[in-house]
């Protein structure tokens, strides 16, 4: 959200009291997008943004940001998963296997 100049209202009342306001206008870029809930969910889900004073809208964009924010972390730790594969380290056999695979099964 960008912040734009404040307005500001400065008025004197009948009394002789000056009163002033301020107004801080914030301005973010929204897309609105057409959702299709079933009934149901979309009651239940009305009901939580009562709950939490708040708005379907917002329930909706927290539940996609967290969505949006597990499938970063979860891309970036694959990768750094997959890198430390591929530069693993020697695990001391120069590449040469002592062993059989009846020896590694034997009972």
């Amino acid at each position: 959200m960008t912040p734009t100049a404040p307005s500001a209202t400065v008025r004197r009342r009948p009394d002789g009291i000056t009163c002033s306001r301020d107004t801080l206008v914030l301005v973010a870029e929204i897309q609105n997008i057409t959702l299709s809930l079933p009934r149901d969910l979309l009651k239940r889900v009305k009901r939580v943004a009562v709950d939490r004073d708040s708005s379907v809208s917002a329930l909706v964009a927290e539940a996609l940001t967290r969505v949006a924010d597990d499938h970063r972390r979860y891309s970036s730790a694959r990768r750094q998963s997959l890198a430390a594969l591929r530069s693993a380290g020697s695990l001391g056999t120069k590449g040469r296997r002592t062993w059989t695979r009846d020896e590694l099964h034997e009972r």
